[in-house]
């Protein structure tokens, strides 16, 4: 569908994303593909949904986020 919400991210990659009202921006760390424990939580993500480790440039946190909720970095 050529939506950038589904694309797919990769290791490396800069990203956006909304947190508490503002525009977050971070470093895709891990793509997880499976159910597990991940940044304090558990992260039922899978192969056809993959969620994505992602570390704030502002913190230094990580969390993780599904791919609909990311854009990269520069991204319209």
């Amino acid at each position: 569908m050529g939506n950038e919400r589904e694309a797919n991210f990769g290791v490396g990659d800069e990203v956006t994303w909304q947190s508490h009202g503002s525009t977050a921006e971070g470093t895709v760390e891990k793509k997880i593909t499976d159910r597990r424990e991940e940044a304090g939580r558990t992260v039922a993500a899978s192969k056809e949904e993959p969620q994505y480790l992602v570390r704030s440039a502002k913190s230094g946190e990580t969390a993780v986020h599904k791919a609909a909720a990311l854009r990269r970095k520069g991204a319209t």
